[in-house]
């Protein structure tokens, strides 16, 4: 026997290392542990000090924001002009090297994405000021306005599902900083407002990196309409970006405080740029590196899954995967001895022909992701003569009333939960199903839908 049974097929998704500190503060918060507004609050109040200090491009007066919010819209339409000028001119893409790279980076900011909004989920409690309504509608319109296909947390899963790279392994504790960030400023409304409006500010103006990665995606056969929508919705004119800076105006104190309540926002502000950014994570990206991380991960599953019969420069299979720091040396046996073809069609690699195709003898054993990262890397220079077509962004539409349908549990126990009361305890008795963690489900789903009508109705 060779190759046949390299790696165990353990599920990707399993994370068998220890969280760090971030990690587990975020599942903390989104689990809605015991005492999480108590640890939320401790959190935040550590970050605003580290970023008190950092440098700020706010305007110094509130009432230049629509102004700044234009200028930076200008700015980043003339840059991303630039850049489809360089590619047509024949320009390689900016950020993204192959499929396998644009997927590690679905994958590493995947712990933000799944919490899209969370920092305005806190502020529905304030449902019937007219000042929070700009805040509220861009949360409602986070989740979708209580449809699947438009739900952002349910279009990325989405996303993930379809390239089977919904794995949070080879994830750092760093990943899930900002995401923790997030859950923590939704947890904490009443206590940081004016944070929470900075930080909104700040994150919903429309960036270069989001125009260049929907260009990408879609070029690389990836559907890009979890970034085209936010393309979008973050527009200056009338969207996220023009409602983030007409809340701050909004509710602005008039008179004393107007000025502490400014810098708060600006301190919020500032938490936008804790973690790894957009691209911070695609420059972190190096295939070589990549592929030895990651069958390092699976190493321990495979390393007494061989017989014998076959050895790479002396050493069996068993033998090779039996120790840590062995996998750089064990790949180059294989291409020594023709078991790899780098740069050349993967087809023609004995080793792929053991992943990938009909009777493969390791099927199952790699996710969707682990595959393209090994096939990429054989790859290398070689192009393929089959041209991947531009992907047309989609909507999800098999995500919408099918998983809304009453017959879940969950969503049929709200219902009946709602029946005799009025309908500002109904509103009230909706709130926590709108949170991170609740929203994206069917039942949360149905609780947004009506958490709309009632408001619309008593208001």
């Amino acid at each position: 026997m060779t190759l046949l049974t390299a790696l165990s097929g353990q599920p990707a998704s399993i994370t068998h290392s220890a969280p760090g500190q971030y990690q587990r503060l975020y599942q903390q918060l989104y689990g809605e542990a015991q005492g999480a507004e108590e640890i939320a609050r401790d959190f935040l109040l550590a970050q605003l000090t580290q970023m008190r200090d950092a440098a700020s491009d706010l305007p110094e007066m509130a009432e230049q924001l629509p102004a700044w919010v234009e200028q930076r819209c200008a700015q980043v339409a003339q840059a991303y002009a630039d850049y489809l000028e360089q590619r047509q001119q024949g320009r390689p893409r900016r950020y993204f090297q192959n499929k396998a790279h644009a997927l590690y980076f679905l994958q590493h900011v995947a712990p933000t994405k799944q919490v899209d909004g969370a920092w305005l989920n806190g502020l529905l409690r304030y449902w019937h000021a007219p000042s929070f309504d700009g805040l509220l509608t861009t949360y409602l319109e986070e989740l979708g306005d209580g449809e699947a296909a438009q739900n952002h947390v349910v279009i990325y899963r989405k996303l993930l599902n379809e390239h089977d790279a919904d794995s949070d392994a080879g994830l750092e504790d760093v990943h899930y900083l900002q995401g923790a960030l997030q859950l923590a400023l939704g947890l904490c409304a009443e206590d940081f407002l004016p944070e929470i409006i900075g930080f909104n500010l700040g994150y919903e103006q429309l960036p270069l990196h989001l125009l260049i990665t929907a260009y990408e995606l879609s070029e690389l056969g990836i559907d890009p309409y979890y970034f085209t929508l936010h393309v979008t919705i973050d527009n200056a004119s009338s969207g996220h970006a023009c409602k983030a800076a007409q809340s701050v105006l909004s509710l602005l104190p008039l008179g004393e405080g107007r000025a502490d309540f400014y810098r708060r926002v600006a301190e919020g502000y500032r938490l936008n740029d804790l973690g790894p950014g957009t691209t911070a994570i695609i420059s972190g990206f190096n295939l070589q590196d990549e592929v030895v991380a990651m069958l390092e991960r699976k190493r321990s599953f495979g390393q007494h899954m061989h017989s014998d019969y076959c050895r790479f420069e002396g050493k069996t299979v068993n033998q090779w995967l039996g120790q840590p720091g062995q996998i750089g040396a064990f790949l180059q046996a294989l291409e020594d001895k023709g078991w790899i073809k780098r740069n050349q069609d993967p087809a023609e690699s004995r080793f792929w022909q053991l992943i990938e195709g009909a009777g493969a003898a390791m099927f199952g054993v790699f996710s969707g992701y682990e595959k393209q990262v090994l096939h990429d890397w054989i790859a290398g220079d070689w192009i393929s003569d089959k041209r991947v077509p531009p992907v047309r962004p989609g909507r999800g539409s098999r995500f919408s009333r099918e998983q809304q349908r009453p017959t879940d549990p969950d969503t049929q126990a709200l219902v009946d939960s709602l029946c005799n009361l009025s309908d500002q305890q109904q509103l009230n008795a909706l709130i926590p199903w709108m949170s991170a963690r609740r929203h994206c489900t069917p039942a949360g789903l149905y609780a947004t839908r009506r958490f709309i009508q009632l408001r619309a109705r008593l208001r």
